[in-house]
């Protein structure tokens, strides 16, 4: 059975930092691409970061320079480093795992007050 957990969430005022952590099994976590997404009230959820089974990275455009993404096989954990957070990225984020297959967590809130 496949499981992603995220944590790390929270409520942060402008201009902090949160690190979403999102623990995987039931997968070959190393061969998988992992992502980050969010979803913001009455909005699409929107990928936020992406990082390759080769450590390859990309970012959306709102958040290039701000959020990092990282992962340790060994702990079968992907990371998101997020950086001088804005309101705007008040929003769930979810975990996404991919190989083959595409799975998901049950999101963690992120609340960024002005």
């Amino acid at each position: 059975q496949v499981q992603l957990v995220e944590s790390g969430g929270g409520l942060v005022q402008a201009g902090g930092s949160l690190r979403l952590s999102c623990a995987a099994s039931g997968i070959i976590f190393s061969s998988s691409a992992m992502r980050w997404y969010r979803q913001a009230p009455g909005k699409q959820r929107e990928l936020v970061a992406t990082i390759a089974s080769t450590g390859i990275t990309n970012y959306a455009d709102s958040v290039k320079g701000r959020f990092i993404i990282t992962r340790d096989n060994a702990k079968r954990t992907v990371y998101l480093q997020m950086n001088s957070l804005k309101p705007e990225d008040t929003a769930v984020y979810y975990c996404n795992a991919y190989r083959f297959f595409e799975y998901w967590g049950q999101g963690t809130q992120v609340t960024v007050s002005s």
